[in-house]
């Protein structure tokens, strides 16, 4: 184990999470957008995270089957993808609206802002944990330290 591996995975889960909160940012901020470059409504897009060995490069040099990797090593989370939402848009009859059909309905986006609001909390309480952790190793490495140089 590394001296720096619990701030490499403190720093893994801010960046995942930072991720998030810039996607549902983004959701609340086009649950609106009926009009994309793309000519449809906005799709809702979704964060998937994956876990990730942090020293995989040295791992794959010393054992290139990775089957054989330790459960128990040290890892962290990334982002695997951004996902498009498949929900179908939600028809709103306005016929005035400029991106209204022949019969007179607007697609809009399938985003509910209280839950995409949910989302946003849970994943700042997440960024908000990663950063305690990141401090509690820093007071952990800080004392430890001390204790050597006295």
């Amino acid at each position: 184990m590394s001296f720096f591996d619990g701030y490499n995975v403190a720093t893994a889960g801010m960046s995942a999470q930072r991720t998030r909160i810039n996607i549902v940012s983004s959701n609340i901020a086009n649950a609106q957008t009926t009009h994309t470059t793309d000519g449809g409504p906005y799709k809702k897009q979704n964060v998937v995270f994956e876990e990730v060995l942090l020293d995989s490069m040295r791992d794959e040099k010393k054992n290139p089957n990775q089957d054989s990797i330790d459960p128990l090593s040290l890892r962290g989370v990334g982002v695997k993808e951004i996902i498009d939402s498949k929900d179908k848009p939600i028809l709103k009859y306005e016929p005035e609206h400029p991106d209204a059909n022949q019969d007179g309905y607007v697609a809009y986006p399938n985003i509910n802002p209280v839950i995409e609001m949910v989302d946003l909390m849970e994943a700042m309480r997440s960024y908000e944990a990663n950063v305690a952790s990141f401090k509690t190793q820093k007071d952990m490495d800080t004392k430890t330290l001390d204790i050597i140089k006295s």
